[in-house]
């Protein structure tokens, strides 16, 4: 690409990174951190030859229609791109990149912390103490469940998930996957893992379940009522991947009353939990942290401006989102 390249970021990154796009490219910042109206997402796409894009910005085919012609690379900040709509992009001749593998293993930190405390009740004791409630030691007074000896059902064993299982292992679970296919036959000997077709069957065998596969159309609800219906009343669900794939209304019906023991959720399927989760005391609930470390949020931005290096050189970016394949969540 001949020129200096014009790069447009839609939400504040670290000052690290947004230094080195500003040396780097001719880039308009964004002051705010506030999700840009739509109106403003546009414009700020138009006359640019890159848009540095997050997980707030919906990125469809009436998007793409009206930015014009000039923009070329969406490098998105973020591994999971089910807000982008990468087939109008891709028919604009517009590439589209991700940030894949930096925040695996951050996020399986999560995941695993949350499926230690959920069944421990772990926020419920905080909260017992802070609201007064502790009298002292007692037999029979807030009591979880073991985890050491339970079965993890695993949906999506890709990069998180692979993380989350060799975390599990170290906790005595023995872990349990669903994917369309079987993993890589030595990974799966590994992780002495034991791969279901049916996810229905995995679902009710198991005492954990951890989502961790992306949404697209066919995982939209993946979970569903009915599905959800076919877990132990003791099973608890975990989900750091994306909130649509639950359904969040029946999850937290089934939760009330007493169909299933409890959940950990870092998404939801509005943006944030609904009322009925938020009064539930055996829900554990984070506002869409799983990724959020500094090392992570660097890494991510020096994947981004990666993509937009190689793009601006001539290449093809490393990280282009290919059609048919799965994006890690």
């Amino acid at each position: 690409m001949t020129g200096a390249v014009k790069v447009a970021v839609t939400r504040r990154l670290p000052e690290q990174v947004e230094k080195r796009l500003a040396a780097l490219f001719e880039t308009t910042l964004y002051e705010d951190d506030k999700p840009l109206s739509r109106e403003a997402l546009i414009e700020r796409a138009q006359d640019v030859d890159v848009l540095a894009a997050t997980l707030g910005d919906k990125l469809d085919a009436a998007f793409f229609d009206a930015v014009g012609d000039r923009l070329k690379l969406v490098a998105n900040f973020g591994a999971g791109v089910d807000h982008i709509d990468v087939a109008a992009a891709n028919a604009r001749d517009i590439t589209v990149t991700n940030t894949p593998s930096v925040l695996a293993e951050d996020a399986a930190d999560m995941a695993m912390a949350l499926i230690l405390a959920v069944p421990r009740r772990l926020v419920e004791g905080v909260a017992a103490l802070r609201e007064g409630k502790f009298e002292g030691w007692s037999p029979t007074w807030m009591l979880g469940r073991r985890v050491r000896g339970k079965k993890l059902g695993i949906i999506g064993l890709g990069r998180v998930g692979e993380a989350i299982a060799r975390r599990a292992r170290a906790f005595g679970l023995s872990i349990h996957y669903h994917n369309r296919k079987p993993i890589n036959p030595h990974i799966e000997e590994q992780l002495d893992a034991t791969y279901w077709e049916s996810l229905d069957q995995m679902l009710a065998h198991v005492d954990i379940v951890s989502v961790n596969c992306p949404h697209t159309p066919a995982t939209f609800h993946l979970l569903s009522r009915r599905r959800l219906e076919l877990m132990q009343p003791h099973a608890h669900l975990v989900n750091i991947s994306r909130g649509e794939i639950v359904d969040e209304a029946a999850l937290a019906e089934l939760i009330e009353t007493g169909r299933l023991a409890g959940a950990g959720l870092d998404v939801y399927e509005r943006g944030g939990p609904n009322e009925k989760l938020l009064s539930l005391s055996n829900v554990v609930l984070l506002p869409h942290m799983a990724s959020a470390t500094v090392e992570s949020r660097l890494e991510m931005g020096e994947r981004v401006i990666i993509n937009i290096k190689m793009f601006a050189d001539g290449h093809k970016p490393p990280d282009r989102v290919i059609l048919g394949l799965d994006s890690e969540a």
